[in-house]
């Protein structure tokens, strides 16, 4: 066990908690909106499905617009408390916790782990598709949401992990089961690989781009035809290209961070662009992809928390930690994969070592928005199995 558990347990409160955003961060949002000083159009580029170079100036003024004067940041807020939330203090820093009981007396505890530029919102149209057989919990990465502020650093995967742990303690889930995506498969993984006694099994979401770290964070598979090498080069090309954002959190968070904390246009930027969805050569733009005021109440929600700047953070320390990406061998595990290619398992599990692997043509990187059904009948189907 790591040396701060003692610390972990000096305090196991459980505060509740309402989201509550004050007017006048309301009324600051929507002036600063009012004002914006947009970029000179580069004329011949009017275009606002063409993200070639990022999101399309044509389209993020729309969007703008829509926050500005069309979205109701209220009507979410109802939404988000319809479920019971609390925070508690663990190694010193603040997590926040939906935590959505089932009905179910069967029911087995499920923690979602979300990843960047998600947080606890990801999940709001899949909750309610789960809880007839989980007692949902989703925590917020530190430095995400309403886990802010940062108590220090250093908060990186494995410690962030410790902590998720320690909080399914103070729940009273000696045994619980995992969901990820993004960062979030990397704390489902660690879960799993530290504490394989109580973790049931592990679920992953990924999508087509995986193919894209191929080189990178994960072996080149062998064998491979020139034809199939030529569509993994692409991959990698174009996850090159969509690297911008991770190597300035990995490397210049505090330069990143002074701009989203300061300019609203500038976070919806940062986070619509992610949203935007590759289909045959094109995109479909980010809410053609997952609910626009589902989109908007997550950008908001790191508006309001100033979490732009401090979730950046989360990349500097796990770039910085030397950690390896690790998994729960001894754990039952299932896939399921996004927008998917056929290569995606001859590369990850070219032995068919996961018992349970999906692919599902639809979705892409954030399922759980894009398509929560599909999701949410993979994961039941996946954890019946193994129960």
């Amino acid at each position: 066990m790591p040396e701060n558990v003692s610390v972990m347990n000096e305090n196991n409160a459980l505060t509740p908690f309402r989201v509550d955003i004050p007017q006048t961060d309301l009324d600051d949002l929507r002036d600063r909106l009012a004002h914006t000083r947009w970029p000179i159009p580069v004329p011949g580029r009017d275009d606002r499905t063409d993200f070639s170079r990022g999101i399309p100036l044509a389209y993020l003024k729309e969007l703008a617009e829509y926050w500005r004067d069309g979205f109701d940041w209220r009507a979410q807020e109802e939404k988000l408390n319809e479920h019971e939330q609390f925070t508690t203090v663990v190694d010193g820093q603040t997590f926040h916790v939906v935590h959505v009981r089932s009905a179910n007396p069967e029911a087995i505890p499920l923690v979602l782990n979300h990843g960047w530029p998600g947080s606890f919102v990801d999940y709001q149209r899949l909750i309610p598709l789960l809880t007839d057989e989980f007692h949902v919990v989703v925590p917020a990465l530190p430095g995400f949401g309403f886990s802010t502020p940062l108590s220090g650093t250093g908060w990186e995967l494995a410690r962030t992990t410790e902590a998720y742990a320690e909080i399914m303690t103070r729940l009273g889930y000696q045994r619980f089961a995992a969901h990820g995506t993004d960062v979030g498969a990397g704390t489902t993984g660690r879960l799993a690989a530290t504490y394989p006694e109580r973790v049931i099994g592990t679920h992953t979401g990924v999508d087509r781009l995986l193919l894209g770290l191929l080189g990178d964070k994960f072996p080149f598979p062998e064998g491979l035809s020139d034809d199939e090498v030529a569509q993994i080069e692409a991959m990698r090309t174009e996850h090159a290209a969509d690297r911008g954002y991770l190597l300035m959190q990995d490397h210049r968070p505090d330069t990143i961070g002074a701009a989203l904390t300061d300019s609203p246009v500038g976070q919806l930027a940062w986070i619509a662009e992610k949203f935007r969805t590759g289909t045959s050569g094109a995109y479909r733009t980010p809410d053609e992809s997952v609910d626009r005021d589902q989109l908007l109440t997550n950008v908001s929600l790191y508006w309001f928390t100033r979490s732009g700047a401090s979730s950046a953070q989360f990349y500097y320390e796990s770039e910085h930690s030397g950690l390896d990406l690790v998994m729960g061998s001894a754990v039952p595990s299932g896939w399921a994969v996004f927008g998917t290619h056929p290569l995606v398992r001859r590369a990850m599990d070219p032995w068919n070592a996961i018992g349970h692997w999906s692919e599902f043509a639809e979705g892409g990187h954030f399922p759980a928005m894009e398509e929560p059904k599909l999701l949410a009948d993979d994961i039941r189907g996946f954890f019946r199995g193994i129960s």
